[in-house]
């Protein structure tokens, strides 16, 4: 039973732009908070930026004033807005729900992850 669902990963240019969403049920969009997660071979999945219910956002500092977290409660979606991509951003992008920015910082989330969407950055 899919809950979570990512999109709008692609393969880009350095400096380049892309907006990925995820699409949750509003169970899922009910809870506190949620993230944007992402993961590359050999490293641990790590938190690049949450949102509270209320608005309140935290962005990892290795994509600050590059990446940007919001979201629309009538469609149930989170987004990630991504600029000025730089290689080291390529990774298999993921989204989840916590109860608080900490615990989605440690991956205590409270669903199954979902297959990510792939984000490529080239040189």
């Amino acid at each position: 039973q899919v809950q979570l669902v990512e999109s709008g990963g692609d393969l880009v240019q350095a400096g380049g732009s892309l907006r990925l969403s995820c699409a949750a049920s509003g169970s899922i969009f009910s809870i506190n908070a949620m993230g944007w997660y992402r993961q590359t071979p050999g490293k641990r999945r790590e938190l690049v930026a949450a949102i509270t219910s209320g608005g309140s956002t935290n962005v990892a500092d290795s994509v600050k004033g590059r990446f940007a977290i919001s979201r629309d409660s009538a469609k149930n979606t989170v987004y990630l807005q991504m600029n000025n991509l730089k290689p080291e951003d390529t990774a298999i992008y993921y989204c989840n729900a916590g109860n608080n920015i900490n615990l989605l910082r440690n991956l205590w989330v409270l669903r199954p992850w979902g297959q990510g969407t792939q984000v490529t950055v080239s040189s």
